[in-house]
C-alpha cells in the first residue's frame, strides 16, 4: 500500500491497477475480431488513463515499466484500426486476401426517407461504402459514420424501365434556388466590402459562415439527375447528381471493377469499423465543393461569355448518330449550356458549330459525346426522356491566362479513345454586353427600337414577332429553350437575313434549328443601342426592386413601366406574355419563369457604361451587384398578373414623375 502513497492520483492507480490494465490490454489485443467490438472503446479509454498515470508516476516506481509496456501494446493495437492508418499498409483485406484499395470518392446527394442528405461515398476495389462525416468537438480528428455498404458482387444498376417502381424525383423549386444564389452573391459582396474597409475578422468569419450555409443548401438541393443502385439481396438507393457526366463516371468506375472475379461477403462490425476508420486518411476529396471552402487567393472563376466551336470528332469504331453537349460549372454544380446537331450515320462527325456560353464564376468546361437513340421504348421513367448513350466525356480547366485572349485557342480533348477538336475564346461580361449603335441606315440589329417600329409601321419589331411565333409553333416544348445556345453561324445567318429584309425570311425560319431562332431573338435585344428598359430608368429599377413594402414596390414598378417609351413598353409586354406561355410548358421544356428571367434579365436591363465604371471594380462584382437584381426585376413582371398597355396608360398613380 505504501506504493500508492507515492502517487498523486493514489485513488486511481496502484500496482494492482497497472496489472489489471495490462491484463485487459493483453486480453483485448489477443481476442478474435468477433469479440473486439466492445473492448475497442475500453482500450481507448484505458489508453488515456495510462497516459495520465505515466505522467504522474516516478520513473523509479516499480510499476513504471509495466505501465510503459501496457501503453505500448495499447497504442500499437489502436494504430492498426484508427483513422491514422497508413494507406500504403492498410490492415484491411478483401475476402480473397487481396489488399483493399480506394478507387474513387466524392460528395453525393442521397435521397433517404424522402429528404436529401449529403454523403461522402467511397468506392473500394470490392465494396461501395456510403458514409456521413461525424460532428466532433474542436481539436478532435474527424471521423466517418457508415450509413450502408454494398459489396460490388451484389451491386446492380436498375434499367430505366425498372426505375418505374421507384419514387419519383421532384426537382427543387427554381425560385428557391435563385434566392439562394442571390443570398450567396450578396454575402460575397459584403465580404469583399469588409475586406476592402479592413473590417474585423470576426465579422468576416460570420459572413463566411452564412455564405457556407447558403452554398451548402444550394449544393444539396440543386442536383436533379437520378443515379440508382440496387443491392441484389435487398434495398435500393438513390443519389441525385447535377450532371450526366458524374453519373457516367461512377457507373463506369463500378462496372470496371465488376469485371474482376469478385465475391460476395458480409463485413463484421469490427471490419466495418476498420474500413470506415480508414476513410478519413484515404479520401481524395477533402472539402464539400463550395466556394467558401476555397482560399482567398484562388481564382474566383470567369464571368462573361465563352465562345466555343465544336469542330469534329474521330475514333469511333462504328457508324452512329452522334452529337455533343457542353457544360460549365456554376455555384458548385454543372449546368448543360449547348448541344450540337446530330450528325447521322458516321464515324467522323464534322459539326463546326459555334456556341456562346454564359459563365458565372466558371472554372471548367465539359464536353460529352452521345450516340442518339431513336428507340421510343428506351424511356427513362424518372424524366420521361429517351436515354442516349454516352460515347465519351472530357473536362478542361478554364485557365484565365489561356482563355482571356482575343484570338481563338484550338485544342483536342481525348475521351475513351475518342478525340474531339474544339476552339474557344472568352469575352468578359462588360465587353460582351457593350452596346454600340449601328451606323447603318437600314437593318434592325443595333438600331433603336423606335426607329425600327416607325420604319415598319408596327408596334412590335417584325423580328421579335416572327421569332416568337416560330418558337411558339415548334419550340415551346423544346428542353432548355432560350437556355441552350443555338449555333452561332446559324444565328449570324438569320441576323443577316433580317437586316437585309430578305423575302426568304419565313422559309429560312421554318427550316432553321429552333435554338438558333431563340438565340437570334436574344441577340437582337442584346445588340440594341440601349437596353429595352433603357439606361435612364436603370437606377430606378434597381431601387424599386429593393423596396420591401409590397404596395410601394407595386406603385414604383408600374410607374417605371409607364415611363418607358411606347415602342419599348409594347415590345416588353409582348415578350412578357410570350415568356409566360413558354413557362406554362415547364414540365416538358424545363424552363420556369425563374430560368427565363435568368436568361433575359441581364439582356433587357443593364447599367450604362458610365454607371458600370463608377460602381463596379471587377467582373465578379458585376455579377454579384447587378445581375441578380436584373433577374429579379424581370421575374417580378413575369410573376405579375397580366399587364395591359391601355390600362397602364389609363391609370394615374400619385407617385413622383421625377425618375
Amino acid at each position: 500500500m505504501g506504493a500508492r502513497k507515492r502517487w498523486p492520483h493514489a485513488a486511481a492507480a496502484g500496482t494492482e491497477t497497472a496489472m489489471e490494465i495490462l491484463l485487459i490490454i493483453r486480453f483485448c489485443c489477443n481476442c478474435t475480431y468477433a469479440l473486439l467490438y466492445k473492448p475497442i472503446d475500453r482500450v481507448t479509454r484505458s489508453t488515456l488513463v495510462l497516459h495520465d498515470l505515466l505522467k504522474h508516476t516516478p520513473v523509479d516506481h516499480p510499476d513504471y515499466p509495466l505501465l510503459q509496456d501496457a501503453l505500448r501494446i495499447s497504442q500499437n493495437f489502436l494504430s492498426s484500426i484508427n483513422e491514422d492508418i497508413d494507406p500504403r499498409r492498410t490492415a484491411v483485406t478483401t475476402p480473397k486476401g487481396e489488399t483493399r484499395q480506394l478507387v474513387k470518392d466524392g460528395f453525393l446527394v442521397e435521397v433517404s426517407e424522402g429528404s436529401r442528405k449529403l454523403r461522402h461515398v467511397f468506392l473500394f476495389t470490392d465494396v461501395l461504402l456510403c458514409a456521413k462525416l461525424k460532428k466532433t468537438s474542436a481539436g478532435k480528428h474527424q471521423q466517418y459514420d457508415c450509413k450502408w455498404y454494398i459489396p460490388l458482387a451484389d451491386l446492380v444498376f436498375p434499367s430505366p424501365e425498372e426505375s418505374e417502381a421507384s419514387p419519383h424525383v421532384h426537382p427543387f423549386p427554381d425560385h428557391e434556388l435563385e434566392d439562394m444564389k442571390m443570398k450567396i452573391s450578396a454575402l460575397k459582396s459584403e465580404i469583399q466590402k469588409e475586406k476592402a474597409n479592413k473590417g474585423q475578422s470576426r465579422a468576416i468569419e460570420r459572413l463566411k459562415k452564412k455564405m457556407f450555409e447558403n452554398e451548402f443548401l444550394l449544393l444539396l438541393n440543386s442536383p436533379s439527375i437520378p443515379f440508382r443502385i440496387h443491392n441484389r439481396n435487398g434495398k435500393s438507393y438513390l443519389f441525385l447528381l447535377s450532371s450526366d457526366y458524374e453519373r457516367s463516371e461512377w457507373r463506369e468506375a463500378i462496372q470496371k471493377l465488376q469485371k474482376k472475379d469478385l465475391q460476395a461477403f458480409v463485413l463484421s462490425s469490427v471490419e466495418l469499423q476498420v474500413l470506415t476508420g480508414s476513410c478519413f486518411k484515404l479520401r481524395t476529396v477533402h472539402n464539400i465543393p463550395v466556394t467558401s471552402n476555397k482560399d482567398d487567393d484562388e481564382s474566383p472563376g470567369l464571368y462573361g461569355f465563352l465562345h466555343v466551336i465544336v469542330h469534329s470528332a474521330k475514333g469511333f469504331k462504328q457508324s452512329a448518330n452522334l452529337y455533343c453537349t457542353l457544360e460549365v460549372d456554376s455555384f458548385g454544380y454543372f449546368v448543360s449550356k449547348a448541344k450540337t446537331r446530330v450528325f447521322r450515320d458516321t464515324t467522323e462527325p464534322k459539326w463546326d458549330e459555334e456556341f456562346e456560353i454564359e459563365l458565372e464564376g466558371s472554372q471548367s468546361l465539359r464536353i460529352l459525346c452521345y450516340e442518339k437513340c431513336y428507340d421510343k421504348t428506351k424511356v427513362n421513367k424518372d424524366n420521361n426522356e429517351i436515354v442516349d448513350k454516352i460515347m465519351g466525356k472530357g473536362q478542361i480547366q478554364l485557365d484565365p491566362q489561356t482563355v482571356e485572349t482575343k484570338n481563338w485557342h484550338t485544342d483536342v480533348i481525348e475521351m475513351n479513345g475518342i478525340k474531339v477538336e474544339f476552339s474557344m475564346k472568352f469575352t468578359s461580361r462588360d465587353m460582351s454586353l457593350k452596346r454600340t449603335p449601328s451606323k447603318k441606315q437600314t437593318g434592325v440589329f443595333g438600331v433603336k427600337i423606335s426607329v425600327v417600329t416607325k420604319r415598319e409601321r408596327s408596334k412590335v419589331p417584325y423580328i421579335v414577332r416572327q421569332c416568337v411565333e416560330e418558337v411558339e409553333k415548334r419550340g415551346i416544348e423544346e428542353v432548355g429553350i432560350y437556355r441552350i445556345s443555338g449555333v452561332a453561324t446559324d444565328i449570324q445567318a438569320l441576323k443577316a437575313v433580317f437586316d437585309a429584309n430578305n423575302k426568304d425570311i419565313l422559309l429560312m425560319l421554318s427550316d432553321m434549328d429552333i435554338n438558333a431562332i431563340a438565340g437570334t431573338l436574344k441577340l437582337y435585344f442584346r445588340e440594341l443601342p440601349e437596353p429595352l428598359l433603357t439606361d435612364r430608368l436603370y437606377p430606378a429599377f434597381m431601387e424599386g426592386i429593393a423596396l420591401s413594402d409590397p404596395a410601394a414596390k407595386e406603385n414604383c414598378m408600374m410607374h417605371l413601366l409607364r415611363s418607358l417609351p411606347d415602342p419599348n413598353l409594347i415590345t416588353f409586354l409582348f415578350l412578357l406574355e410570350h415568356l409566360k406561355r413558354v413557362a406554362e410548358k415547364e414540365p416538358v421544356n424545363k424552363m420556369s419563369l425563374h430560368n427565363l428571367a435568368t436568361v433575359f434579365g441581364p439582356t433587357l436591363l443593364r447599367p450604362s457604361e458610365v454607371e458600370s465604371k463608377a460602381h463596379l471594380t471587377s467582373a465578379a462584382d458585376i455579377w454579384s451587384h447587378d445581375v441578380m437584381a436584373q433577374v429579379q426585376v424581370l421575374l417580378y413582371y413575369l410573376q405579375h398578373p397580366p399587364i395591359s398597355f391601355a390600362e397602364l396608360k389609363r391609370n394615374t398613380l400619385y407617385f413622383s414623375t421625377d425618375v
